[in-house]
């Protein structure tokens, strides 16, 4: 019997290597080919997840960090741990969803899009959903899980804000969140907390995609 990988080193080396940018879908009929495994990112607008992506890759500029929610408008898929072609794993940044401002034909179309890639992407592993330990589970993030567990896509919560609350304040919305996925079927059981400006739950999550990867002979 062999002994387990340490998926905390595999993580950390895993995203300290190369990550660029590959390709942008506004529609499904425009994806990429098939290729590495996936994971995906999705949250509600500013929820935090281009910070949570530049956290991630060691990098300042990946994913774009804007003060103007729903600017994110398509997938776009970066390229993980070697040259595109080449590389072990891709990272897909989803369309941030929940902002009303949005015109309604928009977030139809996203709508479509989000669908449309969830139910039938062979190569996506999982869906990271972000939600703003702040605010703990909305009905729009509800929607979302409904969605996933519709397209029966495994997803894992990941609570955004942890340096922004109390340590009280932490355990409840942990609490919350258990007991929000605790009947959903797609979803996974391990929540990981994390922030993007101190890097608790970084390590954890890096080290969580590594033993996706490992699970998955990738």
């Amino acid at each position: 019997m062999t002994d387990e990988p340490d998926f905390l080193e595999d993580g950390r080396k895993l995203f300290a290597g190369p990550c660029d940018f590959i390709f942008a879908s506004v529609k499904a009929s425009d994806l990429p080919p098939l290729g590495p495994p996936e994971i995906a990112f999705a949250g509600r607008s500013n929820v935090g997840k281009s910070s949570l992506l530049n956290a991630l890759t060691n990098r300042k500029t990946l994913a774009r960090v804007s003060h103007t929610p729903g600017r994110t408008q398509q997938l776009n898929f970066f390229a993980l741990g070697g040259q595109p072609g080449a590389e072990r794993l891709r990272l897909v940044d989803m369309p941030g969803y929940g902002y009303a401002a949005v015109g309604k034909e928009k977030v139809a179309s996203w709508g479509v899009l989000m669908r449309d890639f969830l139910r039938g992407r062979a190569s996506l592993a999982r869906v990271f959903v972000l939600v703003d330990g702040r605010r703990g589970v909305k009905p729009v993030d509800e929607e979302m899980f409904d969605l996933l567990d519709q397209s029966a896509m495994s997803y894992q919560v990941i609570l955004t804000k942890h340096d922004e609350l109390k340590v009280s304040e932490r355990a409840e919305v942990l609490g919350a969140t258990t007991q929000a996925l605790s009947k959903r079927p797609a979803a996974f059981p391990e929540i990981i907390f994390t922030s993007s400006h101190t890097g608790e739950g970084i390590p954890e999550l890096r080290g969580a995609v590594s033993k996706l990867l490992h699970e998955r002979g990738a």
